[in-house]
């Protein structure tokens, strides 16, 4: 999870790679409005968001079920938004993103082809509640190569699961 052109598409695709998982972007379940509204400049709303995320949560639900593992690329900005997406499971977890507004800002100014437009950074920043210590996050730092944020990651989560079963996990 993170801010748009944090990386979270790129992390998560080579995340899945290492892992051997299956790898989803979160976008793919926006419904065209959503996008329409995007590309033309406007924020989404929370209402715009619900339908969205509710998706996105199914999808966990539907890959757990069936035994599966991915690795979901989300932006999940607000507690509220996250919650919905893990609803108390213990299986899921959250790997937020973190970088300056300066960084991706670059970042978005050298991107092309995407919906989301960079004069909507504002507005992802304004939106982003980085998730505390309650939702038992991964945080990493985006300054660095796509191969060490996932190194990063991956061993972070091997401190944290040591010990515990692994049998659904499912990382938006």
């Amino acid at each position: 999870m993170g801010v748009s052109g944090s990386g979270k598409s790129t992390v998560a695709d080579a995340l899945a790679k290492k892992l051997s998982w299956t790898y989803e972007d979160g976008d793919r379940f926006h419904p065209p409005s959503n996008v329409a509204k995007m590309s033309a400049g406007h924020p989404l709303t929370d209402e715009d968001r619900w339908p969205w995320l509710q998706a996105i949560a199914d999808e966990i639900d539907r890959l757990c079920k069936a035994g599966q593992r991915a690795v979901i690329a989300c932006s999940a900005l607000k507690r509220a938004y996250r919650d919905l997406l893990v609803h108390g499971r213990t299986d899921v977890r959250i790997i937020f993103l973190d970088g300056t507004k300066d960084l991706i800002a670059s970042r978005l100014a050298q991107r092309h082809g995407h919906f989301m437009p960079p004069g909507l950074l504002d507005s992802q920043f304004k939106t982003l509640e980085p998730p505390g210590a309650g939702e038992n996050p991964v945080t990493v730092s985006i300054d660095a190569s796509v191969d060490a944020i996932v190194d990063d990651i991956i061993r972070q989560l091997q401190l944290e699961s040591y010990g515990r079963d692994t049998s659904c996990r499912t990382r938006a």
